[in-house]
């Protein structure tokens, strides 16, 4: 308020001589008095008191009216400065948060960050983006000294921190058993212990998990409550629905898991998504599944990794590029 005292007669002076005269060098003045103001966290209905009281002492005899008016003007001000005062607490906090949760989506992709191995005989492809920026769709791979290979794609229901922090505890969790527990039915369970225990009961995860033994060319799995995945037919170009059953993590503590087989025979593949590749939209309409196996048809002759990059590039633009849910694609391919 000491800085309004002392810019008055300036401000007075400015405002009489663009009265008279209509000089534009009197409003550039006005506009850096306005800045100065702003630097020193002057309220607008400050500025408007000083602009009162200057024009008072140039017109003492002001129409009772434009009085009247002046102080209207004043009262409005006070409200929108309070208003202002709290949308620029907001927009503090706003940038606050934006800032913590862009660290903590740095953190997701370093916590759950996994490596694509390298398996003889397999060709993998995937792919996960997020809508937002933390996923709530998780994958990994875990590999044994027997080049036994380990594939779990996983969907928290619910996102933000709290479902990078759950994905977080799964992954050090898968990485935790031994491998004499890898069977999918037993990861599964324990897991479904991890989460009942320490994740929100609001909170719960869907999961596949699958083993894949070159030895015996068998792959095992179990889910639960994921996203049917497929097996595709080479010979014949046919997409069959990897049927598995078993209730969402979390849902109880003693949930028992269904262990499946089958054999992969050569240039066959497997395909593991999520919801976010099921439930894609154009417009208000939801595209049925026949449509999405039309399109992951049309690319699985590619190498895995570009096949799943172009399907993804498919569906951004058949989205608009805008994802509403995470979109994450695996493709394993058998080449011998």
């Amino acid at each position: 308020m000491e800085t309004i005292k002392l810019d008055l007669e300036h401000y007075r002076k400015l405002l009489k001589e663009y009265l008279l005269t209509k000089n534009e060098t009197a409003l550039y003045q006005a506009e850096q008095f306005s800045k100065l103001s702003m630097q020193h966290n002057i309220s607008p209905e400050e500025i408007v008191n000083v602009h009162i009281k200057a024009l008072k002492e140039l017109y003492p005899d002001l129409p009772e009216e434009v009085d009247d008016s002046l102080n209207f003007l004043l009262e409005a001000m006070i409200s929108y400065g309070l208003a202002y005062q709290e949308f620029q607490t907001l927009r503090e906090k706003q940038s606050e948060l934006k800032s913590e949760i862009s660290v903590a989506a740095k953190m997701q992709e370093t916590l759950l960050s996994t490596v694509k191995p390298t398996i003889k005989g397999l060709e993998i492809g995937a792919i996960s983006v997020a809508a937002n920026q933390m996923s709530g769709d998780y994958y990994h791979f875990v590999t044994d000294r027997d080049d036994t290979l380990g594939i779990a794609i996983a969907d928290v229901i619910g996102k933000g921190i709290p479902a990078a922090l759950a994905m977080s505890m799964i992954k050090y969790s898968m990485d935790s058993f031994p491998e004499s527990q890898r069977n999918p039915s037993a990861i599964l369970e324990n897991l479904n212990r991890v989460v009942e225990r320490n994740v929100d009961p609001s909170m719960f995860v869907t999961m596949f998990y699958g083993l894949y033994n070159p030895n015996t060319e068998m792959f095992s799995y179990a889910s639960a409550g994921h996203e049917p995945g497929f097996y595709y037919h080479a010979d014949n170009q046919r997409f069959e629905e990897i049927e598995a059953k078993g209730l969402v993590l979390g849902a109880t503590d003693n949930a028992v898991y269904q262990q499946y087989e089958k054999k992969i025979n050569k240039n066959d593949r497997i395909v593991l998504l999520t919801d976010g590749v099921t439930e894609c939209r154009v417009g208000d309409r939801f595209i049925e599944r026949d449509e999405i196996l039309e399109v992951i048809q049309a690319y699985i002759h590619l190498p895995a990794q570009q096949a799943v990059e172009q399907v993804y590039k498919h569906f951004e633009r058949l989205q608009e590029f805008q994802f509403r849910d995470d979109f994450t694609l695996i493709i394993i391919q058998k080449m011998v």
